[in-house]
């Protein structure tokens, strides 16, 4: 099933439902998308008018890696249903003897390492729209100033949201090595860009209150 064919409509229904999936990591690539969306937005917003023409080919080469990206979290709403559901197919496995808890446990070992690495990567999409979100906020239109705010508070919000769901998985590791390599990734991630999104919002806010 592909989730995103669905209406807004039918995903909220069946995200408020009691179905293994789509849950955090999927809502969180979406919400990444619609972020990228508004930036992209923004340079749609900005080409063809005289008074950005000297920005307007940087502004064509953002969009470019805005749509690209906008697939990507798209298909990652996809990609971390997809993973999972053999994990929580795993939890249900019988534990009644030694021999069916150590193969329980091997299962669910691999399951967890392919569910943290969904929302990691989702991480990984969503620090690069910040990124391009920052460059929106210096090319784009003043005219669209407000959808570059919105559109990086989303994609730092889907960021936070998808760390908890690497975090989730890797502290049921027993492979602790290599669950803290991953909580690693996820908090350098974090620490990098929460601070780049705030910056951004806090700057086009500043432009639009008026004191």
């Amino acid at each position: 099933m592909n989730y995103t064919d669905k209406s807004c409509a039918e995903f909220v229904e069946v995200l408020a439902s009691k179905a293994a999936v789509p849950g955090g990591g999927g809502a969180a690539a979406l919400v990444g998308a619609v972020g990228m969306a508004l930036g992209s937005m923004v340079g749609s917003l900005t080409v063809g008018k005289p008074k950005y023409a000297d920005v307007e080919a940087d502004v064509v080469g953002l969009m470019e890696q805005a749509a690209a990206l906008q697939t990507e979290l798209l298909a990652l709403v996809e990609r971390d249903a997809q993973v999972f559901e053999p994990l929580s197919r795993a939890y249900r496995l019988p534990k009644d003897t030694e021999q069916e808890k150590a193969e329980k446990a091997r299962i669910m070992e691999a399951c967890l390492r392919e569910c943290c690495a969904m929302p990691l990567e989702i991480m990984q999409r969503c620090a690069e729209a910040i990124d391009l979100h920052v460059s929106f906020a210096e090319k784009g239109a003043t005219i669209a100033i407000s959808d570059v705010g919105c559109g990086v508070i989303c994609c730092k919000a889907a960021l936070q949201a998808a760390s908890l769901n690497v975090f989730i998985n890797t502290m049921s590791m027993t492979d602790r090595a290599f669950a803290e390599a991953i909580d690693a990734k996820a908090n350098a991630l974090l620490s990098e860009y929460i601070g780049k999104a705030d910056a951004v919002f806090a700057s086009v806010a500043a432009q639009l209150v008026i004191s």
